[in-house]
């Protein structure tokens, strides 16, 4: 009786654990599909929000560095103005304007070719050029 007690309880827990089996296996199933859903969601949710917070950042970015390039032109604008006036005018800034820039791009000797303009707005290239001694 004891074999025989043995086989019954056997092939009940085989039963019960093929029960389970076959009813547990399909509901895990859709329950990791559901689980795999909502992560893919949550990723992409997430993924949108970064690109959000990078353009936001990006938007940022270009309006200060706007801001800052005006703020440059205003402090240009307004050394221009004051040296303009301790020079004597418009005029005389350009003159000297176009005296610096002669002596920032003379060569290594000090020597440089300037070309005038004349009458008709053509320069005269290479009048009265003389030999270096």
């Amino acid at each position: 009786m004891r074999g025989v007690g043995l086989t019954l309880g056997s092939i009940i827990a085989i039963v019960v654990v093929l029960a389970v089996v076959l009813i547990g296996f399909p509901t895990y199933n859709v329950y990791s599909k559901q689980m795999a859903g909502r992560a893919a969601y949550e990723e992409a949710v997430q993924n949108r929000r970064i690109r959000v917070l990078e353009a936001q950042a990006a938007l940022d970015a270009a309006k200060l560095t706007a801001q800052a390039e005006i703020e440059r032109a205003k402090g240009a604008n307004e050394a221009n103005r004051i040296m303009a006036e301790a020079l004597g005018g418009p005029e005389a800034y350009l003159r000297w304007s176009y005296i610096n820039m002669l002596q920032e791009t003379a060569g290594k000797d000090g020597r440089q070719t300037i070309y005038i303009p004349t009458e008709a707005g053509m320069p005269i290239l290479e009048a009265g050029r003389r030999p270096a001694q």
